[in-house]
């Protein structure tokens, strides 16, 4: 790709995800070289099986702060933090060795959604990305000013979910 786009995928939606892991199949069946990276899933704990069909794929999958507030009560925030800033770290150098097509940041707008990263943390990443890198940001609650910086905006908006009936995840479906 000659040129590669800021992609945000965010809302209160399901398929955030499930959109990038789809850009993720296409991309790989074109040929094209794709890094996951994901904030805030533990695979071990969940399972999470789009991750291991990118695997398989060829796709490098790599995670940082696998622990969140909301499903992990005694986690430390400053660890949180102290991952996710790792994470950013770990990204500066995937753009610098500028071998991948694409780099999905799968959950990283929660991290900024929830204070673990700051705003012009991620503002600054976004200025070092390589001109030819495809970059997908997915996760709740996406920034005014992200969404302004972005080549295209996805918002998916929750109309009706089981969840509301009280049905729990399904394997297969939502994880």
């Amino acid at each position: 790709m000659k040129k590669g786009l800021i992609q945000i995928y965010t809302g209160d939606g399901k398929g955030k995800t499930t959109s990038a892991v789809g850009l993720a199949v296409r991309a790989i069946g074109q040929g094209l070289k794709v890094c996951y990276i994901y904030f805030h899933k533990n695979p071990d704990k969940w399972g999470y099986a789009e991750q291991k069909i990118l695997e398989k794929l060829g796709v490098k999958i790599f995670g940082f702060a696998k622990e969140h507030p909301f499903c992990d009560k005694k986690v430390s925030l400053e660890s949180i933090r102290n991952e996710c800033l790792k994470g950013l770290e770990f990204i500066k150098e995937i753009f610098r060795q500028k071998k991948y097509d694409i780099l999905i940041l799968d959950e990283v707008n929660i991290s900024l959604r929830d204070g673990f990263l700051k705003e012009e943390e991620i503002i600054n990443l976004l200025k070092m990305k390589p001109k030819s890198m495809e970059l997908v940001l997915t996760g709740r609650g996406a920034t005014k000013k992200l969404k302004e910086i972005a080549d295209l905006v996805s918002e998916i908006k929750n109309i009706k979910h089981p969840h509301q009936k009280g049905i729990k995840g399904r394997k297969g479906i939502e994880y």
